[in-house]
């Protein structure tokens, strides 16, 4: 189910916010209430993949249960070892095999070598990238002794399904709501809900009207790449570095609003990451839940910056190919990974030699120029793509007759004055409109016009993910 349709606006959230506050007597019920709405959320395109989602509910549950009642470390590495290997092995079988087996065919190609492999065919479950993330640092944080297990296991089920953020995040640790499942508010907190409701209605926007729109106009010039010239083979890559983070920034705004519906506060995912200065900043910036979940729990314990400088770039190069790997399966999304860690190993060495500081708009540019390169590698669905698309950048294809009228296309305009805004205004955490009747008329019509715009299906991008 999707947040941008009429099925989800008009009669699943409707009738979910209803229940949840109408049965605000009884915690218990209303928990029960929202795992079975959750799992008729995420089993509504495909019921089977709900049990999935319990499996790793309840081995993580019962691992947790395992490791609050011993106190001997080997026991507790063993219970951990557990949640990793089943939550790692049904992340790897359903969304890397066929990757895999397509990387060995390769190789037996090239080499000429045995007979091919058989390719599998498997369909990847939307969000089990996140859900499986999610149920690992709850196993972690509790092997560290971070937090207490989970008062029940419905509590732990709510926590895990619930579906503002099952399908694409933020990351949310137990921790981050542990105290608020303990202690739901019976009564809406209208100071929240008004809260919720300019993130939801901010996120549709950045959705429908923004990331949606410059799609309309740049998937056609990705259709056909060989005949992409130089102008053009930019404003194509300005559009997908325009739409990814509309659409990613959408999502997670729409999902933060509704927690608030429902009373619950998660974290920042977004803050105004193409605005940083250098590829360190934008890190701390983008998909941030992700990025403090690589930090705490792959750079930090492989020893992070504590063992000297060279130490530090081998962690953030293995880190950051493992980011691009968690992000897709295939090739382009390891050299993305690859490209990163390059950049931020790159910088970390350079950042204390350089013998005067770069100006702050020139490291904005430059490190948008590089994310922008980056998103080329990421929005390739083959290493061919990623090769057309860097010689038509690069001018190999050629270049326009008539460069003006490049220039002042809807192609080229529109991301770029999407882009001025990102630079230019406030992001959505920053600016809280004041509570009054006008702002509420304004929020009324763009949620109008968003809906109107339902009339095809229109997946969020990390829903591959």
């Amino acid at each position: 189910m999707l947040f941008n349709s009429y099925i989800f606006v008009l009669i699943f959230l409707p009738a979910v916010l209803a229940l949840w506050w109408g049965l605000g007597r009884w915690p218990m019920v209303r928990l029960a209430m929202l795992v079975f709405g959750s799992y008729l959320f995420y089993g509504w395109w495909h019921w089977e993949f709900t049990f999935l989602l319990l499996a790793s509910t309840l081995v993580d549950y019962y691992v947790g249960l395992a490791m609050a009642c011993t106190l001997r470390p080997e026991r507790r590495k063993i219970w951990l070892a557990v949640s990793l290997v089943s939550n790692l092995g049904m992340l790897g079988y359903f969304k890397y095999c066929g990757f895999l087996a397509q990387s060995i065919n390769g190789l037996l190609e090239t080499f000429r070598f045995g007979a091919p492999l058989s390719v599998p065919d498997i369909l990847l479950p939307a969000g089990i990238s996140f859900y499986t993330f999610q149920t690992l640092t709850y196993s972690i944080d509790l092997y560290r002794g971070q937090i207490q297990p989970a008062r029940s296991l419905l509590h732990f089920a709510a926590y895990v399904s619930m579906f503002p953020q099952l399908i694409a995040g933020p990351i949310v640790r137990y921790s981050d709501v542990e105290l608020q499942m303990q202690c739901l508010p019976r009564r809406p907190d209208w100071d929240q809900i008004a809260r919720g409701i300019w993130f939801f209605v901010i996120g549709m926007s950045q959705k429908i009207l923004v990331a949606d729109s410059v799609a309309s106009v740049t998937n056609p010039s990705l259709a056909d790449l060989d005949s992409l010239q130089f102008l053009g083979a930019w404003s194509a890559l300005l559009g997908y570095t325009i739409q990814l983070y509309f659409d990613f920034a959408g999502y997670s705004n729409m999902a933060i609003g509704l927690g608030l519906f429902l009373g619950f506060e998660f974290p920042q995912n977004f803050d105004s990451p193409y605005k940083s200065t250098n590829i360190q900043q934008f890190w701390r910036r983008w998909h941030m839940t992700l990025s403090s979940f690589l930090r705490d729990y792959l750079y930090i314990p492989m020893g992070g910056s504590r063992f000297g400088k060279w130490i530090s770039c081998r962690n953030l190069l293995i880190v950051m190919i493992l980011g691009g790997i968690w992000h897709g399966a295939g090739w382009t999304f390891v050299l993305w990974g690859f490209f990163h860690g390059v950049l931020l190993v790159s910088h970390l060495l350079l950042r204390e030699r350089l013998p005067f500081a770069i100006p702050s708009p020139l490291g904005t540019l430059g490190t948008l120029l590089c994310v922008m390169i980056g998103w080329l590698l990421f929005r390739s669905t083959s290493l061919e793509m990623a090769w057309q698309w860097s010689l038509a950048i690069t001018g190999c294809h050629g270049f326009e007759t008539n460069p003006l009228s490049m220039v002042f296309s809807i192609p080229f305009l529109l991301p770029f004055a999407a882009l001025l805004f990102c630079w230019l205004s406030p992001n959505t955490w920053e600016y809280q409109p004041r509570r009054n009747w006008v702002s509420a008329i304004g929020l009324a019509i763009l949620l109008l016009v968003c809906i109107l715009r339902f009339d095809a299906e229109s997946p969020f991008l990390y829903f591959q993910f």
